[in-house]
């Protein structure tokens, strides 16, 4: 039976944060249809200033995302030709220049490179989420395997439910390897061996492990995920958008280069920031609180805590209705 996607998003506004819970059908898997709803999505929340986090959640009451649709990843794969590792290499590598020049997905659907360009726009997708000023919180109500965890791995944060629920990248056990970016982004949250040694394998890691091995940042009572989630997206969305996606690109891109060229990324959105409106307001009230009470804000205990809660160091300027 041909493959046929039904995947669809039910988004909640909540201001600031949207909830999403991605509706896989009845596996809840990642197909297609999320894949292009995702795209819409982060183009949508990046050009909101409105929007300071995203959520996303599963409809299945005990699965995040499954992995993807088999179906859809062995009809793609069907319909390429076959080539070795220096054909696939020029495959993707043209794929990736007819994605940038525009080149109308329907006439790239009608080749043998529409796989290709279908993994190659949601790795651009997946780039464009680390990019950006919006912080993505992945609220694990269940298990992920495959692009479902590395959906997951592409978020900013990971709160994961504790149960009977696991994590990670089976593809060896279907004789390919994670295609999503697993073998980078996990290798990048864990380390490069304990990244290879699950792979190879193709065993999960429980709730506790994922969270032992850095691969989850909390784990807790599953009715509490959302919550929890909502919570970090509301805590660290508070921080200026633009400050947040400097520091995402300087982390996310600048940390796997060399040093001298990850010290450049980090110079490029350093002086960005520190030229930007926001930050010069923030400053000059630093320099103007210090004058007036003759001590640094940030070493007042009170203070500090109240610009960790409000995303910002409170100064008398801004007290005074600036």
């Amino acid at each position: 039976m041909p493959y046929k996607d039904k995947g669809h998003f039910e988004i909640e506004d909540r201001g600031a944060v949207l909830i999403v819970q991605i509706d896989g059908g009845p596996h809840q898997v990642f197909g297609l249809d999320i894949a292009n709803q995702l795209d819409k999505l982060v183009d949508r929340v990046d050009r909101d200033p409105g929007i300071r986090a995203v959520v996303f959640t599963g409809a299945h009451p005990e699965r995040f995302v499954s992995h993807a649709a088999v179906r859809w990843l062995q009809e793609e794969g069907a319909a390429s030709p076959t080539v070795g590792r220096r054909g696939a290499s020029a495959v993707a590598r043209v794929a990736r220049g007819v994605d940038r020049a525009r080149v109308p997905g329907r006439v790239v659907d009608r080749t043998p490179m529409r796989g290709a360009g279908q993994l190659d726009r949601l790795h651009a997708t997946f780039l464009r989420m680390n990019a950006s000023g919006v912080l993505f919180v992945a609220a694990l109500n269940g298990s992920a395997l495959g692009l479902g965890a590395e959906f997951a791995w592409a978020c900013d944060l990971r709160v994961m439910a504790d149960g009977d629920f696991f994590i990670g990248q089976p593809e060896i056990l279907l004789g390919i390897i994670p295609g999503g970016g697993g073998t980078q982004r996990l290798t990048r949250l864990i380390g490069t061996h304990r990244s290879l040694v699950a792979i190879l394998e193709g065993k999960p890691f429980t709730p506790e492990e994922a969270l032992a091995n850095g691969a989850v940042d909390e784990v807790v009572p599953q009715d509490e995920v959302v919550t929890r989630a909502v919570e970090l997206a509301e805590h660290l969305g508070a921080r200026s958008k633009g400050t947040v996606a400097a520091a995402k690109r300087a982390v996310y891109f600048g940390g796997s280069m060399s040093l001298t060229e990850g010290l450049h990324v980090e110079r490029t959105e350093f002086f960005a920031r520190v030229m930007s409106k926001d930050g010069q307001e923030l400053m000059l009230d630093y320099t103007a609180t210090t004058e007036a009470t003759g001590e640094l804000p940030l070493y007042n205990p009170k203070t500090y805590a109240q610009a960790l809660a409000s995303g910002s160091v409170p100064g008398r300027r801004s007290t005074n209705g600036r």
